[in-house]
Formats: structure tokens, sequence, C-alpha cells
């Protein structure tokens, strides 16, 4: 329960003042109230005012009955209109003019000190007075500033009333009486009753007294009582109409209400006209809370009223703040119906307690919290490592490495673009510039097309060129000026192929006047969905092939560019026989490396870290080149580039930035082998991360860390919703860190862990109805 404060205001009225004012403030799970004193000075004002607001208000809505309940603001009187502002202002201040007075501060001083602004807590005034009873006690400004809080009024004498055993259905059981409906449209709330979830709802429509009073007399009880239709006040008595000829006042029915009390009875909602009366009489059954409007009240007032109360409360809202949330709500409509969030009222039996929505239906969870035990530590270890140790052995078989290496995929497109590689420049050898070859031999660059293009870069320095086009033959004896440059620029580095495809297994011979130290093997790895992730960087040919190389293309341009820096970065072999270029060391991957349990592990293969999801370096055609439409600052101190990126050529690869596209789209090979190099120049001269991955011990307490962390979630849930709502954070806080930790080079196991802590808390649930089955 919430705290409670009950201030009594039984001894004295507004023409003499309070005293004393006693008040009560009953703590959470604390049987003893505290309880101070103080005393109210004389406020006559404050009945005058109200009477007056009473008065204006009921004009109000006479002209609102008679206009179609829209207000017409030519049709009405200014002064009416400027009257009715002013009277709710000077009524506001004159109640919070009274409260701050000297006498009340000792009780207003004990509650605000005693109080935090985000504590929910309810709000009594005791009082038999009418004209008390009827003031808008929310206008007290220490309600205003506590936003969980409502304020209720009460009558001095009540009591708990002891209950007779409920049918129990799961459900909130609602009597819904639509009365006369007269000038008013009651089907708007029955639809609104309609669609409260977890309800089962009788209704009558303008029922006779017997039929009122047999429903009342159910065996099975009810949980809240509800009227729409007619009502008003006549003096002391108060009055609902059940239909067209007939009215009932609280007395005439009142055994039957009784006995729906005592049957488990808690809410009485009248949304109607003027019911004050009806619940001061409703009261002196002590049935738990009344809502009722302390004024007539517009149709649609009425209907976005009880829209809103029952949402909320329906919801999960507290009776009290479900209350204030939807009298709140009613001041948007106060340009047509003025003073309309001023009507609601709660009545409340201090004795009893308000219950939640939940707790109408029967869910009451009485259960405690669990405590930390070494039961419930065993249970989510056991099941943690039972599961981890499941989703390890089952990774280690490969079961799950196409999964990881698409979630793996999934990452690297999220990633930030870095943009092109500005050491690079890429020329392109399209179909337009094949077809444009007038000699075209085996190659798409045919020796006088090469020639040319040679002869076009040289004037502009490039530090290192690379030729990816198979020359597996002689330049012809009419170029020898393009055979001489083959064999004597060392900034010119060529490809062969060390091992072929199905269709040419014993490889592609390197140009024949090319030495081998400017060489580099065009061949790379592919997973088995034909995607490359892995950079070779070095292998040993076999004896029968007639590649020669034993490094890669893209490392051969590394290593020359950084050779041809000012800082004359050098290569180096380990003593582990790791591939090392200045300060940074290419450690080869193995079987297993993080994802990949099962691959072909030949020569020295890394992890490829892509940089660019869009374009790794500028491109150009031969064409252009040709043509002189090429910028001399893309060529000076550059790595340059050459290949093919023709249909008629097939050198095409996937990428994990494929599948982001319909159909999967394809890179060239050139772009490929520029993806490696850059990767290479990053991490020598960059500080770029290499792609690094956890040991295997590593990755196992990965794994079982959040399996074990769900494990102790799943034992500390009581509800299912509460663990799915857990695991749901738990896989979005993962996947955080799993992809913060990419950004810098770590691939980190997401999907083993994703579907171990699943497991791991269904695991728990499973493993703790079990152990109460046995037990």
């Amino acid at each position: 329960m919430s705290k409670l404060i009950v201030i009594n205001l039984e001894k004295g009225n507004l023409n003499d003042g309070f005293s004393p004012v006693t008040t009560q403030l009953w703590e959470t799970n604390n049987s003893r109230p505290i309880k101070f004193t103080g005393s109210l000075p004389p406020a006559p004002e404050i009945t005058e005012l109200y009477k007056r607001f009473q008065l204006i208000y009921q004009a109000l809505h006479q002209r609102l009955l008679r206009s179609g309940l829209e207000i017409e603001l030519t049709g009405l009187n200014n002064v009416s209109e400027v009257d009715f502002s002013e009277v709710q202002e000077q009524l506001y201040e004159a109640i919070n003019s009274w409260f701050n007075s000297d006498l009340f501060r000792p009780i207003d001083q004990e509650l605000r000190g005693r109080l935090a602004l985000d504590e929910e807590f309810q709000v009594i005034i005791e009082a038999s007075d009418s004209l008390l009873r009827r003031l808008p006690w929310h206008l007290w400004n220490f309600i205003e500033r506590y936003q969980l809080c409502e304020v209720a009024i009460s009558t001095p004498k009540y009591e708990r009333v002891k209950s007779l055993p409920k049918l129990k259905i799961n459900q909130v059981r609602i009597l819904a009486v639509l009365g006369n409906s007269e000038g008013i449209d009651v089907q708007e709330d029955r639809k609104i009753l309609e669609q409260l979830p977890h309800a089962s709802t009788v209704f009558l429509v303008e029922p006779s007294r017997q039929e009122l009073d047999r429903w009342l007399w159910n065996e099975q009880g009810w949980d809240i009582l509800f009227f729409a239709g007619h009502s008003y006040s006549q003096g002391d008595k108060g009055k609902i109409h059940i239909n067209s000829t007939s009215s009932l006042t609280i007395s005439e029915f009142k055994y039957a209400l009784k006995y729906a009390i005592a049957r488990g009875l808690k809410i009485a909602i009248f949304n109607s006209c003027n019911g004050l009366e009806l619940a001061k009489k409703l009261t002196d059954l002590h049935i738990s809370q009344i809502i009722v409007m302390r004024e007539d009240i517009p149709d649609l007032v009425a209907q976005e009223f009880v829209k809103h109360f029952l949402g909320a409360f329906s919801g999960g809202q507290s009776f009290y703040l479900a209350v204030r949330y939807a009298r709140s709500r009613l001041q948007g409509l106060e340009d047509d119906f003025p003073g309309a969030s001023w009507l609601p009222v709660i009545c409340q039996n201090p004795a009893e307690e308000t219950l939640t929505w939940q707790e109408l239906c029967g869910q009451t969870n009485t259960t405690p919290p669990p405590k930390l035990t070494v039961r419930n530590l065993q249970t989510a270890l056991i099941v943690s490592v039972i599961i981890t140790g499941f989703i390890v052995g089952v990774r280690s078989l490969g079961f799950m490495q196409q999964w990881e290496l698409s979630a793996f995929d999934s990452m690297m497109r999220m990633r930030p673009d870095e943009g092109a590689d500005e050491r690079l420049l890429v020329i392109t050898v399209t179909e337009a510039d094949i077809q444009a070859q007038k000699q075209r031999q085996k190659s798409s660059l045919s020796d006088i097309t090469l020639q040319e293009l040679l002869q076009k870069l040289e004037p502009y320095k490039p530090r290192v060129i690379g030729l990816d086009i198979y020359r597996d033959f002689p330049v012809d004896s009419q170029y020898p000026d393009l055979a001489t440059r083959l064999r004597t620029n060392n900034s010119f580095i060529g490809i062969c192929q060390v091992s072929g495809s199905k269709q040419q297994e014993v490889g592609i011979s390197p140009p024949p006047e090319i030495p081998t130290n400017r060489i580099g093997f065009s061949d790379v790895v592919f997973d088995s969905d034909l995607v490359i992730r892995r950079h070779l960087l070095s292998m040993t040919p076999d004896l029968e092939s007639p590649c020669k190389s034993g490094y890669s293309f893209s490392f051969q341009l590394a290593r020359q560019y950084l050779y041809l820096d000012k800082r004359r970065i050098q290569f180096h072999i380990t003593n582990e026989g790791y591939l090392q270029l200045g300060k940074v060391v290419f450690k080869p991957i193995d079987v297993p490396t993080g994802a990949y349990q099962q691959f072909d592990a030949k020569g020295h293969q890394i992890l490829l870290n892509y940089r660019s999801s869009q374009q790794i370096a500028k491109q150009v055609s031969v064409a252009q080149v040709l043509n002189g439409e090429l910028n001399p600052n893309l060529v000076k101190d550059k790595i340059v580039l050459i290949g093919v990126d023709s249909q008629s050529a097939k050198d095409y690869f996937f990428t994990p930035y494929s599948a982001a596209t319909t159909p999967y789209q394809e890179i060239p090979g050139v772009l490929l082998h520029a993806h490696m190099v850059s990767q290479i120049l990053s991490a020598v001269l960059d500080h770029g991360p290499l792609l690094w991955v956890l040991p295997a011990w590593g990755e196992f307490l990965w794994i079982g860390g959040w399996c074990l962390l769900t494990g102790i979630v799943a034992v500390y849930s009581r509800s299912q919703l509460k663990l799915a709502i857990f695991i749901s954070a738990e896989l979005l806080t993962l996947y955080g860190w799993c992809f913060l930790l990419l950004l810098y080079g770590g691939w980190i196991p997401f999907l083993p862990s994703a579907l171990g802590l699943v497991i791991t808390g269904i695991g728990v649930k499973k493993y703790e109805s079990l152990f109460t089955k046995n037990n």
C-alpha cells in the first residue's frame, strides 16, 4: 500500500475555524500512524465563493443544455464568463491562503518533511459538513506540488466490512446500470466498459427496481458497480433514474447494496450529475471507494472521464493516480465545458485499502520477493553452466558458424562509413574500354593500351602501380618499351594465381617480364557462402604451380608502398614466423578462431576488416586516363590499382555488404584487393584496428557470464512478462557491447551468447518448477 494522510476537520466550521485539526500519517508497512495537530482559522469567504461558483456553473450548464452541448461564445453573457474565471481564481487563492495560515503551518511542515516529491500517497479529508465535502480540495497547492497523490473525502465514521467468500474467476466483475438515457448517450459508456481487459461485465439497460435488486443479490459477487444516466440531489437525498419512469434513492436498495458489499463490492462509480448526496448515503454502508461528480456534468465530459480513468486503472495505475490522471485530462475540455476538471470526487472509506485492477482480478501476488539464498544461486549456476557447455559444444562442431557469420555481416554493415582511402586510386577497365581496343590479346588490356596507360601515369609519379590483370604471355615484340618498363620498374607489381578454379586447377603464370619479387598471388579464401571475410597474406605455393610468389598481391603493394615511404618502413618475419610491417605484427588465425570453427587454414590468414561500404577509393576508367581527364593529385605518391570491372571478365566477389542489396551485389576483384591493401596501410600508418577475437577460454567466460547473469535474473523474476522484459534488455545490452567492441576491432560472440541467455532464462524457470514439483 502507499502512504496515507488523514486530515480531520470535524471540530469546527468555516465561520469559526477548526481547532484542533488532527492529521495522521500512515506509512507503508507500519500499523501505527504518526499523529500531529494544528488549527485552521475562520474562512467564511470560502463559503460565499463556492456558492457563487456553484450558481455561475449551473447557469453555464443550463446554457450548454439549451445549445446542444456546445458553447456558442457569442451567445453567452460575457460578464458571466469573466465572473466564472474570476470566481475560480478567487476560490483557488482563498483555499491556499487558508492552508498557508500560521495555525496550519506545523501540519504542513511535518507533511512536507516526511514526504518525497516522487512518493505516491493518498490524502483524505474527514468532514461531515456538506459544504466542506463539496469543496474542490485538489486546488490546495500541496496536492498540486506532489504529482503522485490525489485527494478524497470521507465521513468521520467508518469501519471495515467483513467480506463473505466470493467466487474467484480471475476477472473484474462489473455490474453496469445504464439508466434513463434521455438526452444523453450511455452507449459510449458501454463501449468503454466492453473494451476493458480481464473484465466480465453485466449490463442492465433501464432495469426495473426488481431486476436491479436481483442482480445485486447475485451470490457470485461484484467488484465494481457502475451507473450511467440521470441523477440529481434534492435536499440531502440523491436519486438515480434507473429507467424512464423510476428513480431510486440509496436507501431504497441499501439491503441489496450491503449484501453486494459483503460479497466483495469495492468500488462504486456514478458517472452522472450531482452525486455527492448519493455518495454520502453510500458511505454509510462502508463501501471502499466511490467516484461521483460534485455538480451537473455534460455528457461528453462524463464519457471522457470514464474513458481515461478506466483506461489508466485497468492499465496498471493505482486507483487514486488513475482518478488524478482522468481529472487532469478534463482540463483540455474547459474551453467548451468550463469547470470540467473540478467535477470528479473520490469518497473513501479510510478503513479499507485501495486495490489495483490486477488485485481485483484475483492476481494478487502475496509471495515475497525471493531472497539471495544458496539454493537460488545454485539454480542459476547449475543451469547456466549446463547451457554454456551445451552452446560451446554445439558451436565447436560448426553448427552455428554460418549463423554467426551472418550476424557478423549485419554488424559490419551497421558500422559508420570511413570513406575512401586517399592513398589509393583504382583505374577500372570497363566493358567500353575492352571494346575500344583494336588489338586485343588474351588479356582484357592489350599491350598498346597498357603501354599508353603507363606512359600517361608515369609523369604523375605514382608510388606503386599494381596490375590486377593476368598476363601469362610475353609482351609483343612490337612494344619493346613496355617490356622494358615491366622489367625495370621496381614499383610495378603484377599478379599470378597459385591454384586455379575447377576449370583451371594448375593456376596462372605471372607476366614473364616481371621478376618474382614483384609478383603477388591473387588467390583469396572463400567461406561456404562464397563471401570473402578472410585475408590471405602469404602461403607456400605448390611445386607444380606456375605461380611461385609466396605473398599476396595486396601485401606486395602495401609492402612496397611502405618501403618507399619517407619513414622506410621495413618488412620482417618474427621468430614465431609472423609477418611484420613496422611495429605491426599480423598474427595468423587458426582453427578455431571466433565464429570460425571449421575452415581451410592454409597459409598466413588474418580476418579482413573492410574499410567502407560505399567507395574504397577514387575510381577512373581507362578511357578517362587516356583522354587526359585525370587529376594528377589523384596519382602522385599513391598506389594505383588497375583492374577489370566488366561482366564479361567474371571477376566479382561477395562481401559482408552484399546481403544489404537485392539481388546480392558483388564487387570487382580490383576493389577487393583495394580493401585488403587499405587494411594493411591503415593498421601500419593509422593504427587502425585489425580484427581480433577472444581466446577460447575468454569466449567461454563471455558466453557463460551472460548465461549466469540471465540465470540470476530469472530466479528473481516472478512473472514471465518481467523475465521477457529483462531478457529483451539483456539482448539489447549484449548487442550494444558487441557492436561497440567491433568498432575497435573485436569480433565478440553475439549469437551464441544471445542464444545462451534466452535458453538459460527458460531453463531456470523449468528447473524451478521441476524442483518445486519434486519437493
